[in-house]
C-alpha cells in the first residue's frame, strides 16, 4: 500500500511473469505480466476480458460510456474517431502543434531570467493542453476554458487513489478525494456541455472532433447522444494529454540521474535544431530523441495497471480464470521482466535503436495498450513529445533542483508522487 505501483511490479517480476492472484483481503484479483499472456487477453481473445468491474468503476465515473470503454457505444465511436488519428492525418497537423508548443516554451522566459524554478508538470501540462485543444478542439474551446479544464483533468485524475486500492470501498460513502474529484467533474462538464451544444447548433463540417461527433451517426442512424459525445471529448482530451504531459515530467529526474543520455540528447538537438523554433521538419532526425521517449513509456507508461474482468470462464497459463474475476495487465510490470529485458531496471535508450527492435517479444513492450483498444493517440505522441523536447532543449538547459527518488503516484497514468520542480538556466550556462 506504501508504493501500490512498484509493489505490483516487483510481484510479478518475482513470479518471473506467471499469473498471479493477489491477496487484498476480499478481493482477489490475478495479476497478468507474461507477454504471451498479454497477448491473449488484449488481443487473441480480447472480448472475453471486459472493461468493467471494481477496478474499472473509478475511471467510468471520470470517462463515462466513452471509446475507452466496452459500453454500447465504443465500437461506433472508435470508427467515427480514428479518421483523426491517423498517421497521415496527425502529420497534417504538426505545424500548427509545433507553432503552439513554440509558443508555449517561449513564455517560459520569465522564469530564466529570474531563475524561479517552475512546476514540471504543470508546465508541460499546460504546454501540452494548449497544444492538443487547438488541434483537436480548434476554437472551440477559449483560452480560458483550455486553463480551467487541463488542473481540472489532473485533479480528477489524481482524486481517486483510494479507490483503486480500495475498490470494493462502497460509493455511498465518501472517501478521501472524492470532494475534490466530483468539483472537477463539475468543472470538466462546465466547459465540454456548451461546446458541444453550440457545436450542434451550428451543424459544422470542420474537422474537429467535435464536428466528427455531431455529423456521425450511430449503428441505427441516429445521433450520438449528448452524454455519449461528452464521453468521448473527456476521453479523447486525456489520451492525448496525459500520455506526453506525464512522459515528460518523468523525463527530466530520468535525465538528471542519466546525464550520459541527457549528454546525448543535447547534443542530437544542438545539430538537428540549433537555437532555432522545431519544426515539424526536423522530426525524421531527431532518431535519439524518439529512442529517449520510448525507453521512458518502458519505465514509466502511462498506464501502470490495466484492469479488465473476465466475462466466460477459461484457462490461461495453466490458471482457471472464472468467469466475474478481476484481472489487472501491468505495462509497469511486463516492461520490468528480466525474461524479455537486460537490466531491465536501467534506463537504456540503445534498446530502441533500429538493430535492436526486432529482438524482443512483441507484447513485452505495449505503452499503447494493444489489440481492438490500442490507444488512438499514439501518432500524436510520437510527434508532440519530439516537438517538446527539443523546443524546451533548444530554448534553455533544464536543470532538476530537488532531486532524489521520485516514487510513482497510484493515479490512472504514472505521475511522480512528489512535485518535479526544474530551473531554465540559459544555454551554455553550466
Amino acid at each position: 500500500m506504501r508504493d501500490p505501483v512498484n509493489g505490483l511490479a516487483e510481484i510479478g517480476m518475482a513470479s518471473g511473469g506467471e499469473i498471479v492472484r493477489l491477496d487484498l483481503g476480499l478481493f482477489r484479483p490475478y495479476l497478468i505480466s507474461h507477454p504471451d499472456h498479454v497477448q491473449h487477453v488484449m488481443k487473441g481473445n480480447w472480448s472475453n476480458y471486459r472493461r468493467e468491474g471494481m477496478f474499472w468503476k473509478p475511471l467510468e465515473r471520470l470517462l463515462g460510456n466513452s471509446i475507452l470503454g466496452d459500453g454500447p457505444g465504443w465500437e461506433s465511436s472508435r470508427k467515427i474517431l480514428q479518421p483523426l488519428f491517423t498517421a497521415r492525418y496527425v502529420t497534417a497537423l504538426s505545424e500548427d502543434l509545433a507553432d503552439t508548443i513554440n509558443e508555449g516554451f517561449e513564455a517560459l522566459r520569465p522564469h530564466e531570467k529570474s531563475g524561479e524554478p517552475i512546476d514540471t508538470a504543470a508546465e508541460m501540462g499546460r504546454v501540452v493542453n494548449k497544444a492538443v485543444i487547438k488541434v483537436l478542439f480548434g476554437s472551440r474551446i477559449s483560452d480560458t476554458d483550455a486553463d480551467r479544464v487541463a488542473p481540472a483533468y489532473s485533479t480528477a485524475a489524481t482524486s481517486f487513489a483510494f479507490r483503486m486500492l480500495f475498490p470494493s470501498a462502497p460509493y455511498s460513502i465518501r472517501v478521501p478525494g472524492d470532494r475534490r474529484f466530483l468539483d472537477s467533474i463539475k468543472t470538466i462538464d462546465e466547459v465540454m456541455f456548451p461546446v458541444i451544444e453550440q457545436a450542434r447548433r451550428e451543424r459544422s463540417e470542420g474537422k474537429d472532433i467535435v464536428s466528427a461527433l455531431c455529423q456521425s451517426r450511430d449503428e441505427k442512424g441516429a445521433e450520438i447522444g449528448t452524454q455519449q459525445m461528452r464521453d468521448d471529448l473527456v476521453s479523447i482530451y486525456g489520451a492525448a494529454s496525459e500520455t506526453t504531459g506525464m512522459a515528460l515530467t518523468w523525463l527530466w529526474p530520468v535525465l538528471a540521474e542519466n546525464p550520459e543520455v541527457e549528454a546525448k540528447l543535447r547534443e542530437e538537438i544542438d545539430r538537428v535544431v540549433g537555437r532555432g523554433p522545431v519544426r515539424p521538419a526536423h522530426l525524421p532526425d531527431l532518431t535519439y530523441t524518439k529512442m529517449v521517449l520510448q525507453e521512458l513509456l518502458r519505465l514509466y507508461p502511462s498506464g501502470w495497471m490495466l484492469p479488465r474482468m473476465v466475462a466466460e470462464t477459461e484457462e490461461l497459463g495453466g490458471v482457471r480464470l472464472k468467469a466475474g474475476s478481476q484481472v489487472l495487465i501491468s505495462p509497469y510490470a511486463t516492461h520490468r521482466l528480466a525474461e524479455f529485458w537486460e537490466r531491465p531496471l536501467v534506463f537504456d535508450p540503445e534498446r530502441f535503436s533500429p538493430e535492436n527492435q526486432e529482438r524482443r517479444h512483441r507484447w513485452a513492450y505495449f505503452p499503447f495498450n494493444g489489440g481492438p483498444h490500442v490507444c488512438l493517440g499514439q501518432h500524436l505522441f510520437y510527434i508532440e513529445a519530439p516537438l517538446m523536447v527539443a523546443a524546451l532543449m533548444s530554448r534553455y538547459r533544464p536543470v532538476l533542483v530537488n532531486p532524489g527518488t521520485f516514487k510513482p503516484l497510484p493515479a490512472p497514468s504514472v505521475r511522480p508522487g512528489r512535485t518535479v520542480e526544474m530551473a531554465l538556466l540559459p544555454l551554455g550556462q553550466a
